[in-house]
């Protein structure tokens, strides 16, 4: 009889980095002209060490691509500069900033959110590098209209989304094909939760910007959130700024996205505080997901990620 010793078990992180990089192989294997976006932050920090684990020593057979708001957190930029140099991968940035020049996207204020913006200049980059497929790392239990996404997540031509055209998956089984113009939005984390995210990157020792971790900040409270004091969220009237210990637990658009109040500072501390809340990460911090129930899924109709 055989027994298995322990260093044989496999970990539901196992098995979840294995169907990721299953998938990720699946991209590369069935697709003309895939690309993964790579913003900086956790999510996308993941998708590139399953990557490295599904093609090193080689080269990752796709670029990385990050559409650029102009609003992003500096922290973040810099840590996604220095990541892709790292790893000595091809980088692509296109910018909303552009797409705002070239007349495509159309705000009111310069300081608008320029979150739901991206989907324009997104679909811009589709375009212009023929992309079938762009693999990001959205994941079903941040918000309600991201838990109807298939893993393969099929977009028309016009690059839009429509939940009742999605192709049934059965098993490990991918439909990949599409026709000129069409293009598959692909996530291999779909199946993962923030807590595991944050259990993969203790466990794999991954670098993060380090707005992830508690540090002192000015906020205001606004409608139940933390908004940053910062030239693009500016307190308004009757607002007073305090400084407060935060951290954020996702990033994005500054204009949006806001932090928590938490002393954790480490992947251990942030863990045992991921384990007990109730709120979903984007539930806590995102005002665009609060200006309606529907308002994450009316953006994915129109092309956003």
């Amino acid at each position: 009889m055989t027994v298995k010793t322990s260093s044989s078990v496999r970990t539901h992180l196992d098995w979840l980095e294995a169907q990721a990089i299953h998938i990720m192989r699946e991209v590369a294997a069935e697709c003309a002209r895939p690309v993964l976006l790579f913003s900086g932050g956790k999510d996308s920090c993941v998708l590139l060490r399953l990557a490295e684990k599904a093609f090193r020593p080689g080269r990752f057979p796709f670029p990385l691509l990050h559409v650029d708001t102009g609003h992003n957190f500096d922290e973040v930029i810099a840590f996604r500069d220095a990541r892709a140099a790292e790893l000595g991968e091809d980088l692509v940035v296109r910018s909303v900033e552009d797409s705002i020049k070239r007349g495509s996207v159309v705000l009111r204020r310069e300081t608008d959110s320029r979150n739901a913006a991206q989907a324009v200049t997104l679909l811009e980059a589709i375009e212009e590098f023929g992309f079938d497929a762009c693999i990001g790392g959205a994941r079903r239990d941040e918000e309600k209209a991201r838990a109807k996404e298939r893993i393969f997540s099929f977009r028309d031509e016009f690059g839009q989304w429509d939940p009742k055209a999605q192709r049934p998956e059965l098993w490990n089984l991918y439909n990949t094909q599409v026709h000129a113009g069409e293009n598959m939005r692909v996530f291999p984390i779909s199946n993962w939760t923030e807590l595991d995210v944050w259990q993969y990157i203790e466990r794999e020792n991954l670098a993060l910007p380090s707005l992830y971790y508690a540090h002192q900040r000015e906020v205001v409270r606004r409608n139940g959130l933390l908004v940053p004091v910062t030239p693009l969220t500016p307190p308004v009237a009757g607002e007073s700024p305090e400084t407060v210990t935060v951290r954020f637990r996702t990033v994005g658009d500054i204009s949006c996205t806001c932090p928590v109040a938490s002393t954790a500072d480490t992947p251990a501390a942030i863990i045992a505080e991921t384990a007990i809340t109730d709120i979903t990460e984007r539930g806590a911090t995102r005002m665009d997901d609060q200006t309606s129930e529907a308002s994450m899924e009316r953006r994915k109709k129109e092309g956003y990620f």
